[in-house]
């Protein structure tokens, strides 16, 4: 008995490593003739760019695939000073408190915003609405300045999203969860420790996409640049692939690692319900502007991770990673480089500015908040995607619902839509539905 799983992406990738480790049959059909999905990692002269995810939370579960891989060694941890995060506030960056006793001594949040903190200890639980959003969640919690300068920011930097459509308890499920317990989401998180410290913060040398590739390369059911175009239920409730140079094999499950969006395309004849509740799924659109100047040009200590933009500042850019002060390599030494990132829910019509407009304007951006006297930059470089992000909002509680339904007919989902979208979400994810697939009747071991 085999199992048949398409995308090659982190979720697809591991997946079928832990599958294999088990000794499963599988065969993984990847579109792309080179693995990775949304992790991609470019070398453009003497810069190295990351044009998905810049770094990667280490988890205990990713912590044991890159031991596994025995690529321990070629793990980056961020520079120390990337443990400072910056937010643009009346037009200046400003240094985000690291902690709550931190928060209440700095002079970030008005005495007002700091008084609601503290009162949050002592406000009564709300009643249970699995329809909130992260926005509402906050404002009724803490207050609209918390929502406007730590809120904001952070969803639009991290999910490319906007807090007042996504769903806290699709994004977020702990924070509901420490208020109905607790009583209070700050006690829930000294009781429970869920404010400790950081996990590291890490890269790959020569690039993320290293991890991916390796993957595949270790993968023996591995078959790269292999689209499937269709899915052919048998009369015995098994599945044949449809892709270029698929051999002839019955599958009796197939696991789905692709955007919800394709997911749902190849869906659309067998179960066109569930198909269109995957379809349905927003994915906005976010470009990736990279800009490289002198040192010397730039103002800035640049010491911290980056910046992110509140929307209320009314930004071009949702804002930018310092990417050569957090990991060595990534551009010449006498030089800086930025990743700026343009679009998501909240900046759209940025998102799909021509590529001049957008150098242009995220120099001038730049160039206004760094105090960079260069008139105009070394190299830019840029990399659009047309769907980014998968979006928890009032549409994913549908998606979910239908890849629960297509478990029961032997089809699954590994994706970011489903996972969560950070990588160690979808490593775990990936992990776990091996177990439950390694654990069903009749699945032989090769």
């Amino acid at each position: 008995m085999r199992i048949a799983i398409i995308g090659g992406g982190i979720s697809g990738l591991t997946l079928a490593w832990h599958l294999q480790k088990a000794g499963l049959s599988y065969d993984l059909f990847d579109a792309s003739a080179d693995a990775g999905g949304n992790i991609r990692s470019e070398q453009a002269g003497s810069y190295l760019l990351e044009t998905g995810p810049n770094s990667l939370q280490l988890s205990p579960e990713l912590e044991e695939l890159i031991a596994d891989l025995r690529m321990t060694d070629q793990i980056e941890d961020t520079a120390a000073v990337s443990k400072n995060r910056y937010v643009l506030r009346g037009g200046q960056y400003r240094k985000l408190p690291g902690s709550p006793p931190a928060l209440l001594a700095s002079g970030f949040f008005s005495l007002k915003t700091k008084l609601h903190l503290l009162r949050e200890l002592r406000r009564p639980a709300g009643p249970v609405n699995e329809q909130e959003t992260l926005g509402n969640f906050f404002r009724r919690r803490f207050d609209q300045e918390i929502v406007d300068y730590a809120l904001n920011p952070f969803i639009s930097g991290i999910y490319a999203g906007d807090p007042d459509q996504l769903l806290v308890h699709k994004t977020f499920p702990s924070l509901p969860r420490l208020e109905q317990t607790y009583g209070s989401v700050l006690k829930g998180l000294a009781k429970s420790g869920g404010g400790a410290g950081r996990r590291r913060i890490i890269s790959v040398k020569g690039g993320l996409q290293q991890l991916p590739r390796t993957l595949a390369a270790r993968l023996t059911g591995y078959h790269g640049n292999q689209a499937v175009t269709g899915l052919v239920r048998q009369p015995d409730g098994r599945y044949s692939v449809q892709a270029p140079a698929a051999e002839e094999q019955l599958y009796d499950n197939v696991v789905l690692a692709l955007p919800a969006y394709l997911a749902g395309q190849l869906l659309e004849t067998l179960f066109p319900a569930e198909a269109a509740a995957l379809s349905a799924v927003y994915y906005p659109p976010m470009t990736a502007i990279f800009t490289a100047y002198r040192r010397a040009d730039v103002a800035h200590p640049l010491d911290g991770f980056g910046a992110l933009h509140p929307k209320v500042e009314n930004p071009y850019a949702a804002g930018s990673i310092w990417t050569s002060s957090i990991f060595p390599g990534r551009c010449p030494a006498d030089q800086v480089l930025f990743t700026s990132f343009v679009g998501g829910v909240q900046y759209e019509a940025q998102a799909r500015d021509p590529e001049e407009t957008q150098k242009a304007s995220v120099h001038a951006e730049l160039s206004r908040r760094y105090g960079i006297r260069a008139s105009e930059p070394l190299w830019q470089g840029r990399y659009y995607w047309d769907k980014a992000i998968p979006q928890f909002d009032h549409r994913i509680g549908a998606a979910h619902a239908a890849a629960d339904a297509l478990a029961g007919q032997g089809i699954y989902a590994a994706a970011n839509w489903r996972a969560g979208v950070g990588v160690p979400d979808c490593v775990r994810h990936a992990r776990q539905l091996a177990v439950e697939l390694g654990s069903r009747p009749g699945q032989a071991k090769e």
